[in-house]
């Protein structure tokens, strides 16, 4: 009798995780790096590679990193947002182009606009793996001390920004 129950509870039990997997936000994964500082780093900028793109930029004020690459279909779907958000807002908005071929981000960026006001270039994914990075696009919050308060993992949308992301950025500048 144990013969046969055994391996049906098993099974039983392997549905029940597997629906509740079913109903999870995958954009709602947790990083490790929330509260802490944003790591160490010095890349070459994507459009002046003879300069760096540092930690020491993102400290002074509220911030946003968006990591993006040319390889990415949301990204390309979510440029239009960050276009329009870096023309509304006075908020400053960095790319990380992430594991990318530096001719094709230039193109891209000539023919869809450039956002951004500063661009770190990640050829290699090495200092992506110190952000946490597992993919694109993935967006960082940094307050002015230079700590990561919030990563938004998929697009931002316009009511993602909206609802989220804005008040967000109007605390953490009350804070200061």
């Amino acid at each position: 009798m144990w013969r046969y129950l055994l391996p049906l509870v098993v099974l039983a039990g392997l549905i029940g995780i597997f629906w509740r997997g079913l109903h999870t936000d995958p954009s709602r994964v947790p990083s490790p790096l929330i509260g802490k500082a944003v790591p160490d780093f010095s890349l070459p900028k994507l459009l002046e590679p003879e300069e760096a793109f540092s930690d020491e930029q993102l400290r002074g004020q509220v911030s946003l990193l968006n990591v993006w690459a040319t390889w990415c279909f949301e990204c390309k779907a979510e440029h239009p947002v960050l276009m329009q958000f870096a023309a509304k807002h006075d908020v400053p908005l960095y790319g990380f182009d992430y594991r990318d071929d530096r001719e094709k981000a230039l193109a891209w960026l000539d023919e869809a606009g450039n956002p951004y006001d500063s661009i770190a270039f990640d050829a290699t994914g090495d200092v992506g793996i110190d952000w946490g990075v597992y993919g694109a696009p993935e967006t960082f919050l940094i307050d002015a001390n230079g700590h990561i308060r919030h990563k938004y993992i998929g697009p931002l949308t316009p009511a993602r920004i909206q609802s989220d992301l804005l008040p967000r950025i109007e605390k953490l500048r009350a804070e200061r």
